[in-house]
């Protein structure tokens, strides 16, 4: 018996009635499956996961139909629905809604009335599963965004469910936790029989776990495969969505192999090893880079900064030195809950040190007026970009950066349509910022954040959410800004982009920072914060540390 079936479904949000968010979608998912949603921000992933549990169905004109194990899924009762159809949610914090994590673990289970005996050890077996056990009594508060997206999951799982929808689960995760997470995912789907639905842009850790891989694309469902298969199938429509698969499959594609296409890192391991069998490697790092030095006039300077949230909190920022070099693209990477985000909301003046200085441009922070910093000068994207968004629809949101600026409204006219453009958000103007998927929101709130002309951008997780493909056009926009004089900090979890773009990559832990280099230099010394392509290639290359790299050394070494 299969779990879903979805039928002819067809979907378009009032907003945008002339544009099919989903087009005819058909699609069985069995008893048991790990299904993988891949796809480019707006494909439709999250409208389509959306409609597998009806108190999330967004509201718009439908089609088609949505079966659940044989019965519409319309006519399942709201308490089946929240006890069978667990739904983890992209943004941890729009899913809490108790303040203690016990009360959290309990909160479904109190809502379906179950009696106390039954609640007690249901709660102290997910505790017990998921390792809660020494945070049980805490503040969520006081939670990582890792913590939060983990007891968002062992709350849906005390009430047992048969299938959990998982929509981009690990966004705001950094590499580690996002790993442990997904491999608890993984334990479940196995020991357990959950189906599991998930959608996902890094597909490192999941792509090998999944039984299908679905593609999406403009609403319509394009490919839906085995994950070693999928790669054969996307070349074959020439899609651009090959540039979102994993690093061991892109890889494997970009030098024309002909042996069978590997899927994690230690297939990749293997399938370098029998690639260059009985082979000589006279190549094995790519030219060095000049070793990091630390600017004379930095853009931004921090000197022993200090922070804390409340007199008797502990510290978040513990001493943070860091310079900034004007005109590059400086990347922060580290674990959830280190400071990252308290430090770029201490550079915008959002929080005050109570030791230290931040100098920017070589002048006390402190000694800038609002309007002098914010104005030409300064600017930063949150990692929540639903925060930007004040107006019903996009264009007015992006209109009201312009408000103060002696233009006509023609002239406002073209520069918001440019910059709509540009962060390919013309089709969206007309939505409401809400309507739109977490990649889309991230480019729009993208789009306002330029439109302020900064000389310095902070960028808080600017990767979170969008496409592979748009990552390449958003790497390109940050080259032309930073060509143009514009100094970019970026804090980030997302290693591969920072190995691939970043001028230099300074290491964040335990509220400070612990060292800085360059991309190559700072990731082919690392075990775990560093990149697929690395630690798939490091027993025969050295300093390879971007899937282009790797390419190109098999290229060059290549009988």
């Amino acid at each position: 018996m299969a779990h879903f079936e979805v039928q002819d479904l067809s979907f378009s949000y009032p907003a945008a009635k002339e544009k099919k968010a989903l087009n005819a979608i058909t699609l069985a998912i069995e008893q048991g499956e790990y299904i993988t949603l891949c796809g480019k921000s707006g494909s439709g992933k999250t409208t389509l996961m959306r409609h597998l549990k009806t108190v999330l169905t967004p509201h718009g004109e439908r089609s088609g139909q949505v079966w659940f194990e044989d019965r519409p899924l319309a006519e399942v009762p709201q308490r089946e629905q929240s006890a069978k159809i667990g739904y983890v949610m992209q943004n941890p914090d729009s899913q809490i809604v108790t303040d203690k994590v016990w009360h959290e673990l309990a909160f479904g289970l109190e809502s379906l009335g179950c009696d106390q005996r039954t609640m007690r050890l249901r709660v102290a077996e997910m505790a017990s599963y998921f390792g809660i056990q020494t945070w049980f009594h805490k503040n969520v508060a006081e939670l990582s965004g890792g913590q939060k997206q983990l007891l968002n999951l062992a709350s849906i799982m005390a009430m047992q469910p048969t299938v959990l929808i998982l929509d981009e689960p690990t966004s705001q995760l950094d590499p580690i936790a996002a790993a442990d997470f997904l491999n608890t995912v993984r334990k479940i789907n196995l020991e357990l029989g959950t189906t599991v639905i998930l959608s996902e842009h890094r597909l490192e850790e999941v792509f090998p776990s999944s039984d299908r891989v679905v593609v999406m694309d403009g609403g319509r469902i394009v490919a839906d495969e085995p994950p070693r298969l999928i790669g054969d199938r996307l070349m074959e429509l020439e899609s651009d969505m090959l540039a979102s698969l994993p690093s061991p499959v892109r890889i494997f594609f970009g030098t024309g192999s002909r042996l069978t296409c590997p899927l994690t890192v230690r297939e990749g391991r293997s399938w370098l090893s029998e690639e260059f069998a009985g082979t000589e490697i006279r190549e094995k790092s790519l030219p060095g880079e000049a070793a990091y030095a630390e600017p004379d006039k930095p853009a931004i300077e921090l000197r022993e900064v200090w922070f804390r949230y409340e007199k008797e909190l502990p510290d978040v920022l513990k001493g943070v030195d860091l310079k900034v070099e004007k005109g590059k693209l400086s990347a922060v990477v580290g674990g959830n809950g280190t400071g990252k985000s308290t430090m770029l909301k201490a550079i915008c003046g959002v929080v005050r040190p109570y030791r230290g200085k931040i100098l920017i441009d070589g002048r006390k922070l402190t000694q800038y007026k609002p309007d002098e910093l914010f104005y030409g000068c300064l600017a930063m994207l949150p990692q929540d970009p639903q925060s930007l968004f004040v107006k019903k629809t996009v264009a007015d949101d992006l209109a009201e950066m312009l408000s103060g600026k002696k233009l006509s409204q023609e002239e406002k006219r073209e520069i918001v349509s440019h910059i709509a453009e540009v962060c390919e958000v013309t089709e969206l103007l007309g939505s409401h910022p809400y309507d739109l998927s977490g990649g889309e929101q991230q480019r729009a709130a993208l789009a306002k954040v330029l439109l302020c002309e900064p000389r310095l951008l902070l960028l808080d997780e600017p990767t979170k959410g969008i496409d592979g493909f748009f990552k390449l056009k958003l790497a390109a926009i940050l080259k032309k800004l930073c060509d143009k004089g514009v100094t970019i900090v970026m804090v980030s979890h997302d290693v591969e982009f920072c190995a691939r773009y970043a001028d230099h990559v300074s290491m964040f832990f335990d509220g400070g920072v612990v060292t800085t280099n360059t991309p190559r230099r700072f990731f082919s010394r690392n075990s775990f914060y560093t990149t697929a392509a690395n630690r798939m290639s490091r027993h025969v290359f050295e300093n390879a540390v971007t899937n282009e790299d790797v390419i190109e050394l098999c290229r060059r070494n290549r009988p």
